[in-house]
Parts: C-alpha cells; structure tokens; sequence
C-alpha cells in the first residue's frame, strides 16, 4: 500500500508587534531564499497563473503567485527521508516554521 503524502503547511516563526504571524516575503524574495536549499521551479512553463510549483528533494512547495506578499505556503512530502532533514534547515535558517494539517503539530 502506497504511504500517502505528508501535508505541511510552510509559514514564518516569527510574530508581529501585534501578534500576528510575519509574512514570509515577497514570491521572488521567497523563490530565492528557498533556492539556497535546492528548491527552484522545474523549468516548465506555469500551469496555473495563481500558482508557483518549487522543487526540492522529496517534496513540492506551492506558493500563491497572484499575491505580492507571501504569508504561507503548502508543502507536499514526498519522501520523508530525504525532504525533512532539508525542510528541518531550512525552517531553522530562514526562522520559518512547519504545520503538520493532520497532527497540528508544529516543527521549527
């Protein structure tokens, strides 16, 4: 039986004066930071014209892209394995913060 996909929800760890969670940055801010960790669009034509698809090792980023401030995105996990240990680095680098949508439990 094939293990289904993890479900993360990517946002940052850090908190506003007024509480409320900080954008993560701007969707070009965003694609480069994301890819010092080897997570880049595949190189193919944008399918859809209100969603960005960033590549990494053993998971799929989808950012909005019809937004100019990105405040979440969703992580799709492919291979546990190989995705959280990058995910685990890249969360504690850019001070960004994992939720699993199942669990509610929160990484980073």
């Amino acid at each position: 039986m094939a293990r289904r996909r993890r479900q993360l929800v990517l946002g940052s760890a850090e908190q506003g004066a007024d509480g409320a969670m900080r954008p993560l940055g701007s969707v070009r801010h965003v694609c480069e930071s994301l890819a010092d960790f080897n997570t880049a669009p595949d190189g193919a034509p944008e399918k859809s014209m209100s969603t960005r698809r960033l590549y990494g090792p053993g998971f799929v980023i989808e950012l909005p892209a019809s937004v100019d401030v990105v405040t979440q995105g969703m992580v799709s996990v492919n291979d546990e394995d190989v995705a959280l240990p990058v995910l685990f680095r890249m969360c504690r680098s850019l001070k960004w913060r994992l939720t699993d949508i199942e669990t509610g439990m929160t990484f980073g």
